[in-house]
């Protein structure tokens, strides 16, 4: 990644020495394979799970999140997460709210606009930052969850829910969704980019091929993902240009994971490439 490639990290409000994954060890288990990445269709939105609304306020912007059951929607009893099969999509991590909240003051004090980017939240969930994008009036916002089942059963409730109450015609913003894992989903996302070589030909032909701005709320609790994210970022984000906005805990004790170690880590990899270049 480019070294001038832009990082905004924001500590969530509850920067607590826990955050409910004490079913996790320091070791972490060998983990299924990863679900075939998908697109999932704003059409294919469930019909037979309970889906229901209540407002949330996010210092004067008023939100809508939905709830539905991991009972009722993936046969587990609820839990943050289950490794490898349910990545904690359902729950509403205090971090997204977070993020919202961020951004906009990002806005507000002149640093960030969404106006006619390409937007790309990962582990999405309910999807606020991605809806307060498209509320900004972002040209198109991707929305991505490990599961395809929390993108049918909420995430897209979530989104036409809400940019139905908010949004204005004028500044509706295309908006697709994608299920899979972090190492396979660049497959399908539109603005990703596999090669250095596409980079090299979209630049000569003065076509963006990636993503302006990233979103992502509580997704570097664990170590052994991390890699792959990294690696995601680098496919997808516009260069030199883009940034990313994270939030999240310092430390999420008994999995290892946090700010803190996943900025070590993008130092490391920055240093190695000054050195190899």
């Amino acid at each position: 990644m480019a070294t001038n490639t832009s990082f905004q990290l924001f500590s969530s409000s509850n920067d607590k020495p826990n955050l409910g994954l004490g079913f996790l060890e320091s070791s972490e288990p060998q983990l299924p394979p990863p679900p075939p990445p998908v697109e999932v269709l704003s059409s294919e939105v469930s019909s037979s799970v309970k889906y229901t609304v209540e407002p949330v306020n996010l210092d004067g912007l008023t939100l809508l999140k939905g709830r539905v059951s991991t009972k009722e929607v993936l046969g587990l009893p609820d839990s943050d997460l289950v490794p490898g099969i349910y990545e904690g999509g359902l729950k509403l991590w205090e971090g997204s709210l977070d993020l919202v909240k961020a951004l906009r003051s990002e806005i507000q004090n002149g640093c960030l606009s969404f106006e006619g980017k390409r937007v790309l939240e990962l582990g999405c969930g309910h999807g606020l930052p991605g809806i307060f994008a498209c509320l900004e009036s972002a040209a198109e916002v991707h929305f991505q969850d490990f599961n395809a089942e929390v993108l049918r059963c909420l995430t897209i409730p979530n989104v036409n829910a809400n940019l139905l109450e908010k949004a204005k015609p004028e500044t509706v913003s295309e908006v697709r969704f994608f299920a899979g894992d972090w190492g396979a989903i660049h497959q399908l996302l539109p603005h990703a980019r596999e090669s250095e070589i596409n980079l090299t030909s979209s630049s000569e032909h003065g076509q963006a091929s990636a993503y302006d701005v990233i979103l992502m709320a509580e997704t570097i609790y664990s170590i052994s993902v991390q890699r792959n994210l990294y690696g995601l970022i680098k496919k997808c984000m516009n260069q030199p240009n883009g940034v990313v906005y994270l939030a999240g805990k310092k430390h999420y004790f008994g999995v290892g994971g946090g700010t803190r170690q996943f900025l070590s880590m993008l130092e490391k990899e920055v240093h190695n490439t000054v050195v190899k270049a």
